[in-house]
């Protein structure tokens, strides 16, 4: 069935200007209040009604300093809330140490939509499609929460909780994203399965984190989109290969193991047999990319 856009549904739009001014607003509005930042995903679903409308919308773009994106030899990356998807892609600390960043930002949407979306919002949103939330898990990432209780660090890995849901509370916000700094030697990539690149979700999306020496395995992060109600990592694939030597046969068995891990659904965008084959074609590739080259 078509979905047809509708007018924005009235609601109060606040603009806090301050931090401690939107933990407010969030306070005395719980469940009825929404953050946004770019709004590229919420303004969208409220006009098609895909959410239930909030009696309030809390813009986060009065706030100075969110869209900062920050790196340090030790703490590694911090990537503030408001930072748009077009000033990670053009970060050179993104393209100089997480190439797999980089690759998921360049595949997101238009650049009009680049521009005004944000990383944050991305991961937010919590689609199981969501580009950036695969490399976000392989480089064992974590977000910074922050809400009336205080502040909480939460594993990317147990941010999601199903398919547009994670583990923020109604008077939480995402205050900054933590990137770890990639191990010595280590390599990071993000392959994506989608009709028209950054046009199109992903179909299949396929992040990994390698560390190498002397052709022996050290380290593996295998992270997976669009192929289970979440975001997904497989840890028992990673296990295949930590401690191993590099070679053809075990790349394939790897790969094998990834695939038949995956539970992607069957819609008019992909069957589910082709997904999980092209789970395979792409963590073969991205293995090759990281282990071989």
């Amino acid at each position: 069935m078509a979905q047809f856009y509708k007018r924005l549904p009235r609601f109060q739009y606040l603009l806090p200007k301050t931090i401690e001014e939107a933990l407010s607003f969030l306070k005395e509005h719980k469940a009825a209040a929404r953050l946004f930042a770019g709004g590229t995903d919420l303004i969208p679903q409220l006009k098609k009604r895909e959410v239930d409308i909030p009696r309030c919308l809390v813009d986060l773009k009065g706030i100075p300093g969110l869209d900062s994106i920050a790196y340090d030899e030790e703490a590694g990356l911090k990537i503030g809330p408001l930072a748009t998807i077009n000033a990670i892609k053009d970060c050179p600390y993104v393209r100089d140490h997480y190439p797999s960043l980089l690759q998921a930002a360049s595949s997101m949407a238009s650049p009009q939509v680049r521009n005004r979306g944000t990383f944050a919002g991305n991961i937010c949103s919590a689609v199981p499609s969501a580009d950036s939330a695969p490399a976000l898990l392989a480089l064992e990432a974590s977000v910074r929460l922050l809400g009336q209780k205080g502040a909480r660090e939460v594993p990317m890995d147990k941010f999601f909780t199903g398919p547009r849901k994670t583990v923020l509370e109604t008077d939480e916000m995402l205050l900054e994203i933590r990137v770890p700094r990639p191990k010595p030697g280590s390599r990071n990539v993000y392959l994506k399965l989608s009709p028209r690149h950054s046009m199109d979700l992903a179909i299949v999306g396929v992040a990994v984190v390698a560390t190498c020496e002397d052709g022996i395995c050290k380290d593996i992060k295998i992270a997976l989109g669009a192929v289970a109600p979440t975001p997904i990592r497989v840890p028992a694939a990673e296990r295949i290969l930590e401690g191993k030597r590099i070679t053809p046969e075990i790349i394939e068995e790897v790969s094998q193991n990834v695939a038949a891990q995956c539970s992607p659904i069957d819609d008019h965008r992909a069957s589910l047999e082709y997904r999980r084959d092209m789970v395979y074609i792409l963590a073969r590739r991205a293995l090759n990319n990281v282990l071989t080259k």
